[in-house]
């Protein structure tokens, strides 16, 4: 499951430790006073060489190991005309870059229909290249999400209970890039109290505190509420008109995404296995008093807005700005992955062993979504892809398609 953050988010005490690492140097060590004594005549003595700040040791990187289409697995029994539409819509994006602007527009003149031509197209002008994790895995972990439906309404009332919330006014964001270019996609929420900023509000302070006036729609169902959030995007059937509209996410309050499953698993509530989010929800169902206490676990918390529905069968927008494609769309970490590049993902289908390898498009990032090697598969919408993407849990290994470089 993912939320779909749009940034690399940063609490404030690790923004202050990285600034200090970045900007401070050691002072010199503080002397005992001494008495005054007379100066004598001394041997001009050579300054010892300046000592050079101590640099913080740079993260280990992940590797991308030039291969061939031969060596990945299924790459000639997928049907490559289903990726397309995902890779021309990267390609939107893509060709404003230096290193895509060739590739994306030969990728026009394609025939979209011919698969034959799309993979010539492929194997001529991109290469691929494997991913390797700085531990030197070649796999990680796979895991899916999808858009979901609720059942809503515009104002409060019987059933619909549960507040859906637009971005709150004294919310701050704060580029940090702007001042330090080595912190570039990160960002900083909180908001300002008399001149200092601090933390925006907890999910705690959030669901306990009064909102009123920032409600964007109300749903009948807190657990999906919360599970919308998870998802980071979904659509909403209003009641009192008719209407299904998409609700997409627009912000989050800055504190970092933890994992109720995994929570309950530490504490003995689940096995791994049971920690679907099919399994979590049977857990609520049969715990409902202690509901509020386990959400509260993950501290974040997603502000949406709302967006009209004009074609159904069109996937919400991801991180990338341009609508995802069920199945053939996927998020991963952008501070690890070149973001809107086509991937090779080999993995298997849902608690299963059959093999699920097939081009993706890396178009989406997720609050969850952190390292090298891990991917969330976009399922689509449906009951069909909520029951896939709930129990997606797999292990993968995945492969970059980057243009050739001509030397």
């Amino acid at each position: 499951m993912s939320l779909t953050s749009r940034s690399l988010l940063v609490p404030l005490s690790a923004v202050a430790l990285v600034l200090a690492a970045c900007t401070s140097t050691p002072l010199p060590p503080e002397k005992p006073a001494q008495p005054p004594v007379q100066p004598q005549p001394q041997p001009p003595v050579q300054p010892a060489p300046p000592t050079p700040p101590t640099q913080p040791t740079p993260p280990a990187k992940l590797q991308m190991v030039p291969a061939t289409f031969a060596a990945l697995p299924g790459w000639d029994k997928d049907d490559l005309r289903a990726a397309w539409p995902a890779f021309t819509s990267s390609c939107t994006v893509l060709v404003k870059q230096s290193l895509w602007k060739e590739s994306c527009t030969i990728a026009r003149s394609v025939n979209g229909n011919d698969e034959r031509a799309i993979r010539t197209f492929f194997e001529t002008f991109l290469e691929p290249n494997q991913v390797i994790a700085p531990d030197g895995a070649t796999d990680g972990l796979i895991t899916g999400y999808y858009e979901p439906l609720l059942h809503g309404a515009r104002k409060k009332g019987g059933p619909y209970q549960t507040p859906l919330y637009k971005v709150p006014d004294d919310m701050v964001t704060i580029d940090l890039a702007s001042v330090y270019p080595e912190l570039k996609g990160m960002r900083l929420r909180g908001k300002v109290v008399g001149k200092k900023v601090v933390p925006y509000a907890t999910r705690a302070d959030i669901e306990s505190a009064s909102f009123s006036g920032k409600e964007l729609l109300w749903v009948d169902d807190p657990v999906e509420s919360f599970f919308l959030q998870v998802q980071g995007s979904g659509r909403v059937q209003l009641s009192d008109t008719g209407e299904t509209v998409r609700v997409a996410y627009a912000d989050q309050n800055g504190h970092p995404y933890k994992s109720i499953g995994k929570y309950l698993v530490e504490k003995g509530e689940l096995t791994l296995e049971q920690a679907s989010a099919q399994g979590i929800k049977a857990w609520i169902a049969g715990h409902p008093t202690r509901m509020q206490e386990l959400f509260n676990v993950n501290p974040s918390y997603v502000f949406f807005k709302e967006e009209k529905l004009p074609d159904p069968k069109v996937g919400p927008k991801g991180s990338l700005g341009v609508p995802l494609t069920p199945q053939r769309s996927v998020a991963i970490d952008a501070t690890q992955l070149p973001q809107g590049a086509p991937v090779f993902l080999s993995t298997t289908q849902p608690n299963s062993d059959i093999p699920l390898q097939r081009l993706v498009m890396a178009q989406d990032t997720g609050g969850a979504i952190r390292g090298a090697i891990r991917v969330d598969y976009f399922f689509g919408f449906g009951t069909e892809a909520a029951e896939n993407a709930g129990r997606m849990k797999q292990r993968g290994s995945i492969w970059v398609l980057l243009p050739k470089q001509v030397n």
